[in-house]
C-alpha cells in the first residue's frame, strides 16, 4: 500500500505502528517550498560533519538493497533527530536520487557510551512543522556539543602517561615521581612543576644543604650537581641530557657488549684502592663473586665487571656513604660509560623524598638495586634484589620455619604486623591507616610512633595507644603464628618485613604500589604472595579470608622453597643475580620459569647440560615423564689387569648379565698402560675403555659424552655384586631417579668436643650417606659435579686422592634435601682383603713409587683425611646438608618363608 506523506509522517511519529512504511521520492514542489530549509539545514550538517565522521567509528552509512554504500558526508542536507536505537530504521522521506527501500545502519558503537541507545536518523524537514523543527535542531546540535566537550576531557586523560594514572589517589605521590623523573639531568635542573591552588608547594631542601654538616670543604664543589653545570657549555649540556636520555632505556640488545663473553662467562672484581672504606655487606657480595666458579683474575677474559667501590649505600645523611663515586668510577679503565658492569645497591635518596638518586650517573651499567621503582626499572637489564639486613649471613642461611604440612593449615591469627608508624613524610599513608582493620582478635596489625629523636613533635591522638598495644605482643610470636603477614611499605618501597615473612612461612601480603618485586623476571611470585594494592587496604582482610586451605598450604610451601633456595643468604642473592645475567647472555639456552619456581631451584640447573626439563631427575613426577630402562656401568680403576680373574674381570662379567645393562666402561686412571683388547672380558654389551690425560680422583664424576642412558652406575674396581644385585638396586632407583641408591652406608655426627662435624664408618642404626663405589645415580650430577663444584674442592679431592665420594654425597643432599637410599642388608661390598703378601708387595710399590697407584683404602691416612673433607665441604656450603635416614629397601619376599621358586631375586639371600 502506497502511504501519503502525511500518512508517513503519522507512522513515524508511532501512530500506526503494525503498518510497513515506504519510500516515496520528493516532488519539485516539496523542494521548491523548503529549498531555504534545506540550506539552513546543509549548514549546520557541514558545520558538524568532521565532528560526526571523527566520532562515528566506522563511519556513518547508508545501505541499499543494491549493496551500494552512501556515506553520510554524500547525503543531502538533512536535520537531525536522534531516534531510539533498533535492528535498522527506513526512512519514508529521502531524496529521490537514493535507491529504495533505503535502510539505515546502525554503527557498532557510538561515542559516548551513554548514547548507546540512541542513532541519528535523518528524515527532510519539509514534513515538520517549523517550530518542531528548529527545537530538534537546536536539541541534537547543543547534545553533541556536549559530547564533544565530554570527549576531549576523555583524549586529556587517556593522553597522560601510564604511570601517573597507576596512582590516581596519591597526587603528592603523582607529582613527586614527576618531579624525580625532571630532576634526573642532574646537570640541567628543572623547576618544581606547577601544584594547584589546593596543594601549597612545599620546600625540599637540596642535597648539598642536607650534607653541609657532614661534608668537607672540597667535596661539596665536585658532587654539587648546581655547581658543576656551571661550568659545562650548552651543547655539553645538551650531549650528557641525550645520553642519560639513552640510558634510561638501556636494554641488554643496546648496552651491552656480547663479543666480550664469547669465551664463557668470567666476572672480574676491580681491586681496591688505598683508603677504600667498604662496608661488611658489601664485602659478604664480592666474597661471593670470588667464591663462584664465575670469578677471574684476568680482566681481558671477563664478561662482567664488579666495582670495588661500595655502593650499596647511598643515602648521603648515612655514615657509610661514600664520597667522590663518579671520579672514582670515571678513572676506571675499562668503565666505558658502566657497559658490562653491575652495581650493587640497598639505599638509595634520603629524606624526606627518598628518590632513586645514587650521587653518580650509572651510565650503562645494569642496576642490583633493592627497593627498585617499576618506573625506573630498565626490564631485562635491571635487576630488583631484596633490601636485607646487614647480620644476613654469608652463606648456608637460617632454615625455613615450616616444620609441619598440617592439613588443613591453621594457624592462631590471619594476618599480622608490628612496625613503625611514620607520622610525616613519604610511607606513612598506608601504615598510618592500619588501624582500621586492626579487630584485636586474627588481625593484629601493631604500630609504634616512637621513630626519630622528634617523633613527640608529630604525634597524634592515637600515639599512645598505639605505643601500648605495641608492647604487648612478641614479633616472632606474632610471625610464627599467622598465616598471613603485611608487608606495607617503608620510607623505601622494599622492607626487611618481606624477607622475615618468607623464612617464616607466613604468606606475603604485599602493599607497595610500583615496587618491583626481587627477581621478578624469573619468580612467579603469585605462588608465594598476596600482591595487593595500597588503595584498597580496606579489602585486605576480606581478599585473604577468601583464600582456600588448599591454596594457603601451597604459597607456604612455596615461601620455604624460595627461601631457601634464592634469600637465605647472601651469596644465594648475588648467585642469583649473576645467573639471571647469564641466562640474558646465553638467552638460547637460558632457563625457564618452570625450573626457576618449582625444586631444586635455578641455581642447581645448570642449562648448558640441556635446555628441556625431562633431561633433568628432578621433573619426572611433575611433567609424566620415567627415566629410561637401562643403564650404564662406569667402573673406576687404578691398578693393572693382572689375569682373567682380577675382581674388575669377575665385575664386568657380573654387570653385563644384567638385562638392563646398556654398556660398560671402564675409566682407566692406572699408571700402567692400557692392556690390550684380548685381554678383557668378552660381554654381550659394549665395552669401552677410557684413558683420561689427567688421571685425578674427580675425573671419575666427568660427563663423558659417551654416557647415554639416565642411570649411572658408578663401581669401584674391587666391588662385588651380583646380577641379582645389580638389577633390585636398579629399579629401587627408578622410583627415586633423583637420590644415590645404593649399597656401602657411611653416617656423620657432630663431634661437639672437638666442634667440628666426623665421619664413621661404624654399623649404625643410621645412616646419612652411600658411597658411589657401588651406588645408581643420575647422569645429570657428573655434569653438575664438574662444573657447579668450586675447583679447589676438586683440586683438594685430587691431592689427596680421597673424598670424591663424600663430596658427591654433599652435593646430591645439598639438590634435593633428602638422604640417599640404601638397598639390602649387605655392608661389605669390597673384594676379600688381600693377601699380607700381597699387601706388602702393594705397599712396597707405593713407597718406591713405581708401577700403578697403590690402593686408597690401604694408606692408613685415608680414614683422617675423610675426616677433614667433611668439614671442608660443609664450610663451603655453609651448612650440612647430610641427611640422616633409617629406611633400608629389600625385596618383598626377602627371607620370607615361602618357596624360592616364587622369588624374583634369590641370590640376594644366599650372599
Amino acid at each position: 500500500m502506497r502511504l501519503s506523506p502525511d500518512q508517513a509522517g503519522e507512522e513515524s511519529s508511532g501512530h500506526d505502528p503494525s503498518s510497513e512504511p515506504q519510500v516515496f521520492p520528493l516532488n519539485s514542489d516539496s523542494k521548491s517550498q523548503n529549498a531555504e530549509l534545506w540550506i539552513e539545514s546543509w549548514h549546520v550538517f557541514t558545520s558538524l560533519q568532521p565532528f560526526l565522521h571523527h566520532f562515528l567509528v566506522p563511519p556513518f552509512s547508508f545501505y541499499s538493497p543494491s549493496s551500494t554504500l552512501y556515506p553520510l558526508s554524500l547525503l543531502p542536507p538533512p536535520s537531525l533527530l536522534l531516534c531510539p536505537l533498533s535492528a535498522s530504521h527506513t526512512s519514508p522521506f529521502l531524496p529521490s536520487f537514493l535507491p529504495s527501500p533505503l535502510t539505515v545502519i546502525p554503527p557498532s558503537y557510538l561515542l559516548p557510551p551513554s548514547f548507546h541507545h540512541l542513532l541519528l536518523f535523518l528524515t527532510p524537514a519539509a514534513h515538520m512543522q517549523a517550530k518542531k523543527r528548529y527545537l530538534l535542531v537546536s536539541v541534537g546540535a547543543g547534545l553533541l556539543f556536549l559530547v564533544y566537550l565530554w570527549a576531549l576531557q576523555v583524549g586529556e586523560f587517556q593522553q597522560q602517561p601510564y604511570r601517573y594514572r597507576q596512582f590516581p589517589q596519591y597526587p603528592q605521590y603523582r607529582q613527586e615521581r614527576q618531579y624525580y623523573h625532571q630532576s634526573q639531568d642532574v646537570y640541567q635542573p628543572q623547576p618544581l612543576p606547577q601544584r594547584t591552588p589546593s596543594r601549597p608547594p612545599r620546600h625540599w631542601p637540596e642535597s648539598t644543604e642536607l650534607l653541609e654538616p657532614y661534608l668537607e670543604g672540597g667535596e661539596q664543589e665536585e658532587d654539587s650537581p648546581q655547581l658543576h653545570h656551571q661550568h659545562t657549555s650548552p651543547r655539553e649540556r645538551r650531549a650528557i641530557r641525550d645520553n642519560i636520555y639513552k640510558n634510561k632505556r638501556c636494554r641488554m640488545e643496546t648496552c651491552f657488549d656480547f663479543a666480550r663473553c664469547q669465551s664463557g662467562f668470567r666476572i672480574y672484581i676491580y681491586p681496591p684502592q688505598r683508603g677504600d672504606e667498604i662496608s661488611e655487606t658489601y664485602q659478604k657480595i664480592l666474597s661471593s663473586i670470588e667464591e663462584s666458579r664465575f670469578h677471574t683474575t684476568d680482566p681481558s677474559r671477563a664478561c662482567l665487571f664488579i666495582l670495588a667501590v661500595d655502593t650499596l649505600d647511598r643515602d648521603q645523611l648515612s655514615a657509610q656513604y661514600v664520597q667522590n663515586v663518579r671520579s672514582r668510577i670515571q678513572n676506571l679503565p675499562t668503565w666505558n660509560d658502566g657497559r658490562n658492569h653491575i652495581i650493587f645497591n640497598l639505599y638509595s635518596g634520603t629524606w624526606p623524598d627518598y628518590t632513586e638518586d645514587l650521587g653518580f650517573e650509572v651510565g650503562q651499567a645494569m642496576l642490583a638495586k633493592a627497593s627498585a621503582d617499576v618506573v625506573n626499572f630498565r626490564p631485562n637489564f635491571d635487576i630488583s634484589i631484596p633490601l636485607f639486613s646487614k647480620d644476613h649471613p654469608l652463606k648456608g642461611g637460617g632454615i625455613g620455619y615450616l616444620t609441619l604440612n598440617d592439613a588443613p593449615p591453621s594457624r592462631k591469627y590471619q594476618l599480622v604486623f608490628k612496625g613503625k608508624r611514620y607520622l610525616t613524610g613519604i610511607g606513612s599513608e598506608t601504615r598510618n591507616a592500619l588501624y582500621h582493620i586492626h579487630n584485636e582478635e586474627d588481625i593484629i596489625l601493631l604500630t609504634t610512633c616512637k621513630h626519630g629523636k622528634d617523633w613527640e613533635k608529630h604525634k597524634d591522638s592515637r600515639c599512645d595507644r598505639d605505643n601500648e598495644d605495641y608492647s604487648k605482643f612478641d614479633y616472632q610470636e606474632l610471625l610464627h603464628n599467622s598465616s598471613f603477614c603485611l608487608v606495607p611499605r617503608g620510607r623505601r618501597l622494599g622492607s626487611f618485613r618481606f624477607l622475615e615473612a618468607l623464612q617464616a612461612a607466613c604468606i606475603p601480603v604485599i602493599l607497595s604500589n610500583g615496587w618491583e618485586l626481587p627477581f621478578s623476571e624469573v619468580i612467579d611470585w603469585r605462588k608465594a604472595a598476596i600482591i595487593g594494592d595500597e588503595r584498597l587496604l580496606l579489602q585486605v582482610p576480606s581478599i585473604i579470608r577468601s583464600v582456600g586451605r588448599d591454596r594457603i598450604l601451597g604459597l607456604r610451601q612455596q615461601t620455604q622453597f624460595l627461601w631457601d633456595a634464592y634469600f637465605s643468604s647472601v651469596a644465594k642473592i648475588v648467585l642469583t643475580t649473576l645467573e639471571i645475567i647469564q641466562d640474558r647472555v646465553d638467552s638460547h639456552i637460558s632457563r625457564n620459569r618452570l625450573l626457576w619456581n618449582s625444586l631444586p631451584g635455578g641455581l642447581y640447573i645448570l642449562p648448558q647440560y640441556s635446555t628441556d626439563p625431562a633431561q633433568y631427575p628432578f621433573y619426572y613426577a611433575m611433567l609424566g615423564k620415567s627415566p629410561s630402562q637401562q643403564f650404564t656401568a662406569v667402573i673406576h680403576t687404578v691398578t693393572p689387569l693382572q689375569s682373567q680373574i682380577s675382581p674388575v674381570v669377575k665385575l664386568i662379567i657380573a654387570v653385563a648379565k644384567s638385562k638392563f645393562c646398556a654398556q660398560i666402561v671402564v675409566l682407566w686412571n692406572c699408571d700402567k698402560p692400557l692392556p690390550p683388547r684380548n685381554k678383557w672380558p668378552s660381554t654381550s654389551v659394549p665395552l669401552s675403555v677410557i684413558e683420561g690425560q689427567t688421571k685425578t680422583m674427580s675425573s671419575r664424576f666427568f660427563p663423558h659424552d659417551i654416557i647415554v642412558t639416565d642411570a649411572v652406575l658408578s663401581l669401584d674396581e674391587d666391588s662385588v655384586l651380583s646380577t641379582n644385585e645389580v638389577d633390585f638396586a636398579f629399579i629401587v632407583w627408578q622410583s627415586f631417579p633423583e637420590r644415590i641408591v645404593g649399597y656401602p652406608a657411611r653416617s656423620h655426627y657432630w663431634d661437639s668436643s672437638r666442634s667440628h662435624w666426623g665421619y664413621t664408618s661404624k654399623w649404625t642404626n643410621d645412616y646419612s650417606m652411600v658411597l658411589t663405589g657401588a651406588a645408581f645415580y643420575h647422569r645429570y650430577y657428573h655434569y653438575l659435579f664438574t662444573h657447579y663444584i668450586a675447583s679447589s674442592l676438586l683440586t683438594m679431592v685430587d691431592r689427596m686422592a680421597n673424598c670424591e665420594d663424600i663430596l658427591m654425597n654433599f652435593l646430591v643432599s645439598a639438590v634435593t634435601k633428602q638422604p640417599p637410599i640404601k638397598v639390602t642388608q649387605k655392608k661389605q661390598y669390597k673384594e676379600t682383603m688381600m693377601t699380607q703378601t700381597h699387601v706388602s708387595h702393594v705397599n712396597s710399590t707405593f713407597l718406591s713409587g713405581k708401577g700403578s697407584k697403590a690402593s686408597r683404602w690401604a694408606d692408613p691416612d685415608h680414614f683422617a683425611q675423610r675426616q677433614t673433607c667433611m668439614n671442608a665441604f660443609s664450610h663451603w656450603l655453609g651448612f650440612m646438608p647430610l641427611v640422616h635416614s633409617q629406611m633400608r629397601l629389600d625385596p618383598v619376599l626377602f627371607r620370607d618363608q615361602v618357596s624360592i621358586l616364587r622369588k624374583k631375586y634369590r641370590d640376594i639371600e644366599r650372599l
